[in-house]
């Protein structure tokens, strides 16, 4: 079997003044303490509203919006996702 051949160059390693410096994830900050409480806080509420709407037989929370109570059952829903793709 043949013997494989041995590198004959160093590794490569990249000049210190192109390397990228860490100091980008050091200077993040950790989110904030309301950040998640509001995240959750918008699950329940959306949750709350779309299960009020349904076993109201759709006579509450608004009854003259109509279908739009599940927009915004859905929608606080969509903004906790938004508000938990900030967080650290």
């Amino acid at each position: 079997m043949p013997k494989s051949q041995v590198r004959k160059k160093k590794v490569y390693t990249p000049p210190t003044d192109v390397r990228p410096t860490a100091t980008t994830a050091a200077t993040r900050k950790p989110s904030p303490v309301w950040l998640p409480i509001l995240a959750v806080s918008l699950i329940v509420f959306g949750i709350a509203w779309l299960v009020v709407y349904y076993l109201s037989e759709q006579a509450y929370p608004v009854a003259v919006w109509g279908y739009w109570n599940l927009a915004v059952g859905f929608g606080a829903m969509v903004a906790s996702l938004i508000v938990l793709s900030r967080w650290r």
